[in-house]
């Protein structure tokens, strides 16, 4: 097949070396990094396809566990949080103490990006280093996230939802990077069911603001906050979910990625669909 110039640079801002028959490995295109070298793929022996068309809208099941932490009642405090607006709402994450994280945190992690901005990303929880820095998806496995939606023409917007900077860039060429949790749990250890529906109003009104066309949902937890599935990650991406009416794509967590470079592949499936829903999603 014929690469494209957007996908060779999708490819190599993925850290996936091109191989065409005929070309020798050392004159393959070079890996963006030391670690982004495909465990067990010199060459890629079937072509990486070309950017998915929108398959059909999965609704996943929620699990009886999940369901009863995601589904409970609201208190009136998670009421309040639908009519916040940017400032009022970003105040309240910074003086939530409605969960034991609050008690541990060094600072709440609230989220990046463009308001309004296309593709929302939704991470899990803050490690050590965002909640050293109070924003999500730094150190190594932001370098990784920030070369994936470089490799869809995508970037972080210069300045915080409400700031004149963020407001002026291009929300086609934005993102909206959120977490489920804006606090670190101790250790990095996982979250609990009850820290995740404690901390989901927060992110049901992030998305509300910034209405995207599509969300990246990239993790285990993401996925149980934003679907209310336990399904391994393997068995949910490669298709569109929906949550309240938003695409939701499901993929990799940058952090899992570095451990298991061999996914980076499928990892940019997913990204071509999220692209495709960009594409055709009408707004």
């Amino acid at each position: 097949m014929r690469w494209t110039d957007a996908q060779r640079t999708m490819l190599r801002e993925m850290g996936l070396r091109l191989w065409l028959p005929g070309t020798d490995a050392a004159a393959a295109e070079p890996a963006a990094g030391p670690s982004s070298r495909v465990a067990g793929v010199g060459a890629l022996a079937d072509p990486v396809p070309t950017p998915l068309s929108v398959k059909a809208v999965v609704v996943a099941p929620k699990p009886a566990a999940v369901a009863a932490a995601v589904d409970s009642p609201r208190p009136a405090a998670a009421e309040a949080t639908l009519a916040l607006d940017w400032p009022a709402l970003r105040a309240a994450v910074a003086s939530c103490q409605a969960c034991g994280l609050g008690a541990s945190r060094r600072q709440t992690v609230f989220g990046v990006g463009h308001p309004r901005a296309h593709c929302m990303v939704v991470g899990e929880a803050p490690g050590e280093q965002e909640d050293a820095s109070g924003e999500p998806f730094v150190g190594e496995s932001g370098q990784l996230l920030d070369r994936m939606l470089r490799a869809l023409g995508l970037s972080r917007a210069p300045a915080v939802p409400g700031g004149a900077a963020g407001e002026a860039a291009d929300p086609a060429r934005q993102v909206f990077i959120a977490n489920t949790l804006k606090c670190r749990p101790p250790r990095n250890r996982n979250p609990t069911p009850l820290e995740l529906s404690t901390c989901q109003p927060f992110l049901e009104r992030q998305v509300a603001l910034v209405q995207p066309r599509v969300i990246l949902a990239m993790g285990r937890f993401a996925v149980q906050s934003l679907l209310g599935s336990e399904e391994p990650i393997g068995k949910l991406r490669g298709r569109l979910h929906t949550w309240r009416g938003v695409p939701v794509v499901v993929t990799y967590h940058p952090a899992y990625l570095l451990r298991q470079p061999a996914d980076k592949a499928r990892a940019w499936d997913d990204l071509c669909l999220a692209a495709s829903c960009l594409d055709t999603v009408p707004g």
